[in-house]
């Protein structure tokens, strides 16, 4: 399905290194917080703890974008998906979910790995008040299908991104926002995989194949 919409590469270039500075401005901000703390002579035991974990919170959501939204590499480059297992592993250990990986270790394309990153931040969001997020790899390497399944309260699927999935044209321009969905469908299109979405009062599963 082609993309209602469609970003100039600045445009979409732009909007993404938003989004990240966005992901990592409130461990940043933490980090500095636990410095001034420091510096007021606070109780260091307190400060250097809230420096070493916002700084691991930095270093997981860093490490994770780098794979999720990087070049990661020339074209037509693979990517292990143990190395995206250990990034997302480690990403949502700061996150409310419980998170699970299930699936025999493989090399894919890197735009394929990227799409299966981008679609555990969907369906992070699916799930705000938390609950539980299973990844699924299936097909090994020649034909890879991902199922993420999430259960918590609250669920309901983006409504950015089922806005753009059902290819309606967007009542709102693309921001910083909402163009983490846009960036998800773009890589679907460019790997050659079908996102599909089935959502009932008990889950909510995102496949891709």
């Amino acid at each position: 399905m082609p993309m209602p919409v469609t970003l100039s590469a600045l445009d979409l270039g732009a909007l993404l290194c938003s989004r990240i500075c966005h992901d990592i401005i409130s461990p940043v901000g933490a980090i500095n917080n636990g410095l001034e703390l420091l510096e007021e002579g606070g109780a260091d035991e307190d400060a250097m703890a809230l420096i070493k974990s916002s700084a691991r919170n930095a270093s997981a959501r860093l490490q994770f974008a780098r794979i999720a939204f990087g070049a990661a590499g020339s074209a037509g480059v693979q990517i292990d998906t143990g190395d995206a297992q250990n990034v997302a592993t480690e990403y949502f250990k700061n996150e409310k979910p419980e998170f699970t990986w299930e699936g025999t270790r493989v090399l894919l394309p890197k735009n394929k790995v990227k799409l299966l990153l981008n679609m555990l931040l969907i369906a992070n969001a699916a799930i705000p008040r938390g609950g539980s997020l299973a990844l699924r790899l299936e097909g090994g390497d020649t034909e890879p299908r991902f199922v993420i399944t999430v259960k918590g309260r609250m669920l309901r699927v983006p409504p950015k991104f089922l806005e753009l999935h059902s290819g309606a044209t967007p009542e709102e321009p693309i921001d910083a926002h909402s163009v983490q969905p846009y960036y998800t469908l773009l890589l679907a299109e460019e790997a050659g995989m079908k996102i599909s979405i089935h959502a009932t009062a008990e889950d909510i599963v995102f496949s891709a194949e």
